[in-house]
């Protein structure tokens, strides 16, 4: 059956007839879950947690509790999870919060490893890898392509950009920009995530021009306002494929609130 006997899934949960619920797993009231999704054993799911098609939570996870923050008082917030996301065992994932936007989300084709923490009003996007046990504080923003090694901890409130990448336990309090590579503790710039870049489709000359961009800002001595110049320089004369991603980058230093891995 695809609801082993010994699960308990309240009456007003919303799943689709095709959901999978192992052994001695609960599911809340406010829980939708779609069709093709596994739910392995010992599961937890609760609060008003939004979960989409094909994804497979390997048991032993808690998912959708409130949010770890005093201030919580008991308000209906969400969690959303996208589609054919993994998720392995002793994960935990929190709702968010009504000071931010009342919402934690994942959206598709992610990889979380075992035990990790995604905290209240956290946002990550899709095709990320997220290794055993990193931890997500409150407000992180996580982008699409990115890698967190193993043991990785993360500020609140600090964004990773698209294809960025950190090493086994690094320690985040600032950002770190698209496409750079960041290790240590506390973490410093390590260059460009280059091998994932060519991997996804790069081309030559747009890896070359975010090198460029990457020396404006970590090699140059230049400050963070000359280093955007820099690079504002740059797309003026890079090849059409490149010039998103410099914009990119750009539009990333504008909206840098706590700085920079640097």
């Amino acid at each position: 059956m695809p609801i082993h006997a010994s699960a308990i899934v309240d009456p007003k949960a919303e799943l689709d007839s095709t959901v999978e619920v192992g052994p001695f797993s609960v599911i809340g009231p406010n829980v939708k879950i779609g069709a093709r999704t596994k739910v392995g054993p010992h599961m937890i799911i609760s609060g008003h947690t939004t979960i989409g098609e094909d994804n497979v939570f390997h048991g032993s996870a808690t998912i959708g509790g409130d949010p770890q923050d005093k201030k919580y008082k008991g308000e209906p917030t969400e969690l959303i999870i996208g589609d054919r996301n993994t998720v392995r065992e002793y994960c935990t994932f929190n709702t968010g919060t009504v000071q931010d936007g009342g919402k934690t989300t994942m959206a598709n084709d992610n990889w979380i490893m075992a035990y990790v923490h995604i905290a209240h009003d956290c946002h990550i996007g899709s095709n990320t890898i997220i290794a055993n046990s990193v931890q997500l504080a409150g407000h992180v923003i996580i982008g699409d392509w990115v890698i967190l090694g193993g043991m990785s901890g993360v500020h609140q409130f600090i964004r990773v950009g698209d294809h960025a990448m950190t090493a086994f336990q690094t320690k985040l309090t600032q950002d770190v920009p698209p496409f750079v590579m960041a290790a240590g503790y506390p973490a410093v710039p390590a260059g460009i995530n280059s091998e994932g870049l060519k991997r996804r489709g790069f081309s030559p000359d747009a890896i070359l021009n975010i090198k460029r961009a990457y020396k404006a800002i970590y090699r140059q001595g230049l400050s963070i306002a000359d280093a955007k110049e820099a690079i504002d320089a740059l797309a003026v004369a890079a090849p059409e494929d490149a010039k998103p991603h410099l914009a990119h980058m750009k539009v990333f230093l504008d909206q840098a609130t706590r700085g920079i891995v640097r």
